[in-house]
């Protein structure tokens, strides 16, 4: 017993040292594919804004839901291309979260 509880402490330790690291990742990943046209803020940069792209923290932005906004980001959606050979569906999900955290 005591082994199986110092084995799943020792999985957890490493789950939780590992989730800084994947943070790093999904704000590494917005700056390389989003940043250049939705800005570091999300509130759009100048090349986005006269493309016309969305601010994140608009109020039509945040009453999409995330399978809209999966689905803007996989197929494309007005100027922005699409994304489904660039990033996988799981970057694509973890862009979703990493946007809505965007204050």
């Amino acid at each position: 017993m005591r082994t199986k509880l110092l084995s799943v402490l020792v999985v957890l330790g490493f789950i939780m040292a590992a989730r800084p690291a994947l943070a790093d990742d999904v704000e590494a990943l917005y700056k390389s594919k989003c940043q250049v046209c939705h800005g570091p803020d999300g509130k759009g940069s100048a090349v986005g804004q006269k493309i016309g792209v969305k601010d994140f923290h608009s109020p039509e932005v945040a009453k999409q839901s995330d399978e809209e906004l999966f689905n803007a980001t996989k197929q494309g959606k007005g100027k922005m291309t699409p994304y489904d050979k660039k990033l996988t569906d799981d970057q694509i999900k973890q862009l979703i979260k990493y946007i809505r955290s965007m204050k």
